[in-house]
C-alpha cells in the first residue's frame, strides 16, 4: 500500500471511529445522551496525544483494536447511573440508577476514549510525517471526508453497531502491519473477533433496532395498561395505547380539544407525532386532516406497524419525517389547531453544542411562528411531563408573550404532567384554569439562547465538574504520555487557531440547525461542508507561491466574522429556501475558508508537522470546553471569542516571526 493511500485510510478510520464512539456511547451511557461533546473532547485529546507520539519508539497503533474492544466491553458491562438531583437543568426520561457512579465512570470513559483515539492517531501521525506538512494535511482531510460520507450512508440506512464495527474491522485488517510477532497478530485477531461478537450480540438482541438518533427497544409489558412500551437509549420514552383506553389512562391527550370545542379541526398539525397516539386522538376528536411531523423515522415506522388504531394508514393523515421547527418555517399551510405533543428528545445534536433535538422548538421565535400559522379561530397547545414548575411557568410566560393572552394550564395527576392551551382570541378558548405563576418566571428561551431546560443563564454545576475533570485528566495524560510541553510553545498560535476553529464550527452547526433543522442529515452536511472548505483552503495555499502574507488574511478573516456578527439569523430565517441556503453557506463557510487559509499558510512552514498538528488539536479541545460559555452568553457571542482567539493567534504568530528573524540575523 502506498503511503498516500495509507494516510487517507488511516484518517478515514480515525474520523469514523470518533463518530461511531460519539453515537454508540450516547446510546449506552445515559449521561452521554446529554453530553455528546464529552466523547468529542476525549477524541481531540487522544488525537493530539497520538500526533505528539508520532516519533515515539513504541508504536501503539498495533494495540488500537485491543483498546477499542476493551472500551466497548467496559461500556456494556458498567452502564453509568445518572444523577438527576437539583433543578437548575432538566433531563427527561425515567432513570434507574445502575452501574458505577458517574464521578468514577465519566473520567474513565473520557480517558478510555482518549486512549483509543491516541493509539489510532499515532498510526496517522507516523504516516503523516512521511509527507510535506501541507500535503499530509490535505490527505488527512480527504480521508476524513470519506469517514463522514460512509458514516452518513450508514445513518441513512439505520445501520446497527455491527455495521460500524465491520467497517472498523476491515480498515484495521488493511492497515495493521503484516509483520511483527505472531502473538501480537493473534491478539489483534482475537480483539477484532471479540469486537464483532459484542456489537453483534447487541445488534441481534430481540426487540432492538437503531434509528439515526437512538437505540430503540420495543417491549409488550404485562404489568402496565399499554400495548407496547418504546425505550430509546435505555430510557422509557413512548407507549402505544388504543384510543378507547387512552382517555382513562392518559387524559392529557384530550384536554386541548375540550378547550376548543367549537373548533372545526379542518386542518391539524401535530409536532412530535411519534408512534401515533396523538394522531389517533386527533382523528377520534373529528380532525378532517392531520399533518404529523416526527423527526425520528424509526419511531414513526413503529407507529405504522404496531399502533392498533392504524392512524398513519388513514387517508386524511400526511406523515412527515422532519424537524418540527424546520417544518413550521417551510410550510405555507394554516391550521385550526397546532399541537406540540411531548416532543422532548433524549439526545443532543450529535458531537457538538448543548442543543437538544427540540431546543429550537421552544423558543419565543418558534411559538410566534406557530401562532402565525393559525387559521382564524385557531388555537395552540403543548403538553408534556415538565418535571419542574419553573419550566411550566417559562412556557406559560412564553405563550403569553407570543399570543398576548394568558394560557390555560391543566395539571393531570401527580407530578408536573401539564397541558398548556392558548388562542390569539380568548373567545375561541374555553378555560377555567388560567395560568398563575408559582414564583419568579424565567424568561423565554430565544433562538440565540435556545436552552429551555436551563433555569438561569449560567453554567450548571454538573457541567463545571465535568469541565474540571476533563482539564485535570487532559493535563495528566498530555504530560505523562507526550512528555515535556516545551516543544509545543512555538506553536501556541496554532493552538489558539484550534480553539477558535472549534468554536466557529460549533456556531455554524447550531446556526444550520436553526435554519434547516436539527436532523442528522443537516448535521452531516455541515461537517462535510466544513471539511470541503478546509480542503479548498489547502488547495489554494498549495498553489499560491510565494505564500500569502498573514496580515491581509487575518484582516479578511476578522472582517468575515464581523459580517457574520452583524447579519442576524432571524433575518436569514425570513428568506425563502433557496436564498436562505445561499446566504447561510456564504456567511458560514467564508470565515471557515479564510481561517483554514491562515492555518494552511502557517502550517506549510512548520518544522515539526506532528507536534504542530497535535498542538492545534489540543487547542480545539480547549475550544470545546469554552463552548459551554454559550449557556451564559448565547451562541452569537461565540463569534467575539472566535475573533479574540484569532487575534491572539495573529499576535503569537507575529511575535514568533520576529524572534525567528532576529535569530536568523
Amino acid at each position: 500500500m502506498s503511503n498516500r493511500l495509507r494516510l487517507v485510510l488511516l484518517s478515514f478510520l480515525m474520523l469514523f471511529v470518533e463518530l461511531a464512539l460519539i453515537r454508540w456511547t450516547g446510546s449506552n451511557v445515559i449521561y452521554l445522551s446529554y453530553f455528546s461533546n464529552f466523547v468529542l473532547l476525549g477524541s481531540f485529546l487522544g488525537i493530539g496525544i497520538g500526533f505528539l507520539r508520532a516519533r515515539a519508539r513504541l508504536d501503539l497503533f498495533a494495540y488500537a483494536p485491543v483498546a477499542l474492544t476493551f472500551f466497548v466491553a467496559f461500556v456494556l458491562i458498567f452502564p453509568v447511573e445518572i444523577d438527576r438531583s437539583g433543578s437548575e437543568l432538566i433531563y427527561f426520561g425515567a432513570f434507574t440508577p445502575t452501574g458505577l457512579p458517574p464521578w468514577l465512570t465519566l473520567p474513565l470513559i473520557f480517558g478510555a476514549v482518549a486512549a483509543v483515539m491516541a493509539m489510532i492517531a499515532e498510526g496517522v501521525g507516523r504516516t503523516f510525517v512521511q509527507f510535506e506538512a501541507l500535503e499530509a494535511y490535505r490527505l488527512d482531510i480527504a480521508g476524513s471526508l470519506c469517514g463522514i460520507a460512509v458514516f452518513s450512508a450508514l445513518s441513512l440506512l439505520w445501520a446497527p453497531p455491527l455495521a460500524w464495527g465491520a467497517v472498523v474491522a476491515i480498515l484495521f485488517v488493511l492497515l495493521l502491519h503484516r509483520g511483527g510477532e505472531n502473538r501480537l497478530r493473534l491478539l489483534q485477531g482475537v480483539a477484532l473477533i471479540a469486537l464483532a461478537f459484542l456489537l453483534g450480540r447487541e445488534t441481534l438482541a430481540a426487540g432492538l433496532s437503531w434509528s439515526p438518533y437512538y437505540k430503540v427497544a420495543v417491549a409488550s409489558p404485562t404489568d402496565q395498561p399499554y400495548d407496547y412500551v418504546i425505550s430509546v437509549n435505555g430510557i422509557p420514552h413512548q407507549a402505544i395505547l388504543p384510543t378507547d383506553r387512552r382517555r382513562e389512562v392518559e387524559p392529557i391527550y384530550f384536554l386541548p380539544y375540550e378547550h376548543v370545542a367549537g373548533n372545526p379541526l379542518r386542518n391539524v398539525l401535530i409536532i412530535g407525532a411519534g408512534n401515533g397516539n396523538d394522531v389517533a386522538t386527533a382523528l377520534a376528536m373529528g380532525a378532517q386532516h392531520v399533518d404529523a411531523v416526527e423527526i425520528d423515522p424509526r419511531l414513526l415506522q413503529l407507529g405504522q406497524e404496531l399502533h392498533p388504531d392504524r392512524p398513519y394508514a388513514d387517508s386524511t393523515v400526511d406523515a412527515h419525517v422532519d424537524d418540527g421547527r424546520a417544518f413550521l418555517e417551510r410550510t405555507d399551510a394554516s391550521y385550526d389547531l397546532i399541537l406540540f405533543a411531548l416532543p422532548d428528545s433524549l439526545t443532543l445534536v450529535a458531537g457538538q453544542s448543548s442543543i437538544r433535538l427540540e431546543s429550537y422548538l421552544f423558543t419565543i421565535e418558534a411559538i410566534e411562528a406557530a401562532r402565525d400559522h393559525l387559521s382564524p379561530g385557531g388555537a395552540f397547545a403543548m403538553y408534556n411531563f415538565y418535571r419542574e414548575r419553573w419550566l411550566v411557568d417559562r412556557y406559560a410566560g412564553t405563550l403569553q408573550a407570543a399570543f398576548g393572552q394568558i394560557p390555560c394550564v391543566d395539571d393531570v395527576g401527580a407530578g408536573q404532567l401539564v397541558a398548556l392551551t392558548v388562542a390569539p382570541d380568548p373567545k375561541d378558548l374555553a378555560c377555567d384554569t388560567p395560568w398563575a405563576a408559582s414564583g419568579a418566571v424565567p424568561p423565554p428561551a430565544t433562538d440565540d439562547h435556545p436552552f429551555p431546560y436551563l433555569r438561569e443563564a449560567s453554567v450548571p454545576e454538573v457541567y463545571l465538574v465535568t469541565i474540571g475533570l476533563i482539564l485535570l485528566t487532559s493535563l495528566v495524560l498530555v504530560r505523562g504520555v507526550a512528555g515535556a510541553l516545551r516543544p509545543m510553545y512555538r506553536y501556541l498560535d496554532l493552538a489558539a487557531m484550534g480553539a477558535a476553529f472549534l468554536l466557529l464550527e460549533t456556531k455554524n452547526v447550531v446556526q444550520f440547525a436553526l435554519l434547516f433543522g436539527t436532523t442528522w442529515l443537516v448535521n452531516a452536511l455541515v461537517f462535510a461542508g466544513v471539511l470541503l472548505s478546509v480542503l479548498a483552503a489547502i488547495e489554494v495555499a498549495r498553489r499560491v507561491r510565494p505564500a500569502l502574507p498573514p496580515a491581509p488574511l487575518y484582516v479578511a478573516l476578522l472582517a468575515s466574522l464581523a459580517a457574520s456578527w452583524l447579519l442576524p439569523s432571524a433575518w436569514i430565517l425570513q428568506l425563502d429556501a433557496a436564498p436562505r441556503f445561499g446566504v447561510a453557506v456564504v456567511v458560514a463557510f467564508t470565515p471557515i475558508f479564510l481561517a483554514n487559509l491562515v492555518f494552511a499558510q502557517r502550517f506549510r512552514g512548520v518544522g515539526d508537522s506532528t507536534t504542530a498538528f497535535g498542538a492545534n488539536l489540543l487547542g480545539a479541545m480547549v475550544g470545546g470546553l469554552v463552548e459551554y460559555a454559550a449557556l451564559v452568553t448565547g451562541y452569537q457571542a461565540l463569534l467575539l471569542l472566535v475573533a479574540a482567539l484569532y487575534g491572539i493567534a495573529w499576535l503569537f504568530g507575529t511575535t514568533r516571526a520576529r524572534i525567528s528573524l532576529g535569530v536568523a540575523r
